[in-house]
């Protein structure tokens, strides 16, 4: 019988006191402590409202096997994350569920180098968990906790470091930031101060309930945002998703950016900068990146989907630069991580340098246009579905990577993912126009409906 999986592409998640309780994560913490054996950890986590008491529960359970707990509060998962590498701690345990709704919240494990555990690293902590292994320490081995403060301004201060604060500064921006009331909010409005912009503020009140937008930045929640920027003659827009790990941008006219053009705006100026480089991206980019690294002499190393994928294969390879569509990217200087602050602060270096608009760097690039779609899938079908949907397209240009992705001669593609975090099957598709795009995710759409109803 095979054992069934504690982490989805992204951590442990779930919603609160139903998939995800106090004692599953008491649990958890037990077997992540044993994993790591007696060390020193952080513990952190978003703004959601469970967030406090997932972080105690994870507290006992890992001083219950003899770690040292330093609870750092709340922050941004990158700001974490920089904490566990630059204090120097054996890994750390993040609460958060990112951008999933506020009934969710999750569990990730961060390795002492503050990026994420491996998929091997996993399947040894959920080992432990699933066949109730973990070492309990002695009544008087006990671990300590202790309080860490002050690690987002750390975390700002580094961020300065790798950017040209003096170009920047002479702009003098101004930058409307939509940080869904959640840790955005504690840690890019003063990085941008800092960085000569003027601030406008939305949604920056820390309230798990996220009142203002749910904390997936996709363009139906930013339309406030957009408003905003144009109304206000804003130089920029950026709004952050529930933990701050990923950006989305929006230009002075008002346009939403999706994460793929952006990300080929600071792939261009990294090449410029650094050509011959490797740069990792998973099979959901867009086919923008490609051409971009082509034209400016980079060579691209495809991934699954997922950052920890990302952040790995960048370990793996010593490349500095990583991507996703969804507005993540991970600039190896800093940390291989996903950075919504650093990734604000690469754009407001380029538009210094470069002298032009955010949508003014974005006309600059080959035009796609991407429509994405999703449907419910149960687990237990998922691998069916997909084992029929491959059988169904042998003989077009497809990899296998992670799902389906299938590219067209004209340039056209789709992925067909089944989800890692949801029980649903994920599709991603682009096209020269936005009429090709949609056209592609309904015909996938019913492709996939029509597999479900006869498995």
């Amino acid at each position: 019988m095979t054992q069934p999986k504690l982490f989805g592409t992204n951590g442990i998640r779930g919603t609160v006191n139903t998939e995800l309780t106090p004692t599953m994560a008491i649990n958890a913490a037990t077997a992540i402590g044993t994993f790591f054996g007696k060390k020193n950890l952080l513990v952190g986590y978003d703004a959601r409202t469970s967030g406090p008491m997932f972080a105690k529960a994870v507290t006992a359970g890992l001083t219950a096997t003899g770690c040292n707990v330093y609870n750092a509060g709340m922050a941004p998962t990158p700001a974490l994350q920089f904490a566990v590498k630059n204090h120097k701690f054996d890994g750390g345990v993040i609460i958060t569920a990112s951008h999933n709704p506020p009934q969710y919240n999750g569990i990730k494990v961060i390795w002492k180098d503050g990026i994420e555990i491996s998929h091997e690293q996993e399947t040894k902590i959920e080992n432990i968990y699933f066949q109730e292994k973990a070492k309990l320490a002695e009544w008087n081995q006990l671990g300590t906790t202790h309080e860490l403060t002050n690690i987002n301004t750390e975390y700002t201060e580094a961020i300065k470091t790798y950017v040209d604060i003096q170009a920047i500064q002479q702009k003098h921006f101004h930058v409307v930031v939509d940080a869904a009331n959640s840790v955005g909010g504690l840690t890019a409005p003063p990085l941008m101060r800092d960085l000569g912009c003027k601030i406008t503020s939305l949604n920056a009140n820390i309230d798990g309930t996220f009142p203002g937008r749910m904390p997936e930045p996709r363009p139906e929640n930013l339309n406030e945002l957009a408003q905003t920027v144009k109304a206000l003659k804003a130089d920029l827009g950026v709004a952050f998703d529930g933990d701050a790990d990923r950006s989305i941008f929006v230009d002075e006219t008002g346009q939403i950016h999706m994460g793929d053009k952006t990300f080929a705006v600071v792939l261009k100026q990294y090449l410029l900068e650094h050509p011959n480089s490797q740069i990792v991206t998973p099979v959901s980019s867009s086919t923008l990146i490609q051409d971009t690294a082509d034209t400016y002499k980079g060579t691209i190393v495809w991934t699954k989907v997922g950052s920890v994928t990302v952040s790995q294969k960048m370990k793996e390879i010593k490349a500095n630069l990583g991507g996703e569509e969804n507005g993540g990217i991970f600039y190896g200087p800093h940390q291989a991580v996903r950075d919504g602050a650093m990734t604000t602060a690469l754009i407001l270096e380029i538009m210094a340098k470069t002298g032009k608009s955010l949508s003014q760097l974005v006309a600059e690039q080959p035009q796609y246009f991407i429509e994405k779609g999703k449907i419910e899938c149960p687990e237990d079908k998922k691998q069916k579905i997909l084992d029929k949907l491959l059988e169904q397209l042998k003989g077009l240009n497809i990899n296998t990577l992670d799902g389906a992705k299938i590219w067209f001669p004209d340039k056209s593609a789709i992925l067909l993912r089944p989800s890692g975090t949801e029980p649903a099957f994920r599709l991603y598709a682009e096209a020269r126009t936005q009429k090709k795009a949609a056209e592609l995710i309904a015909e996938y759409t019913k492709k996939l409906h029509s597999i479900l109803q006869t498995i």
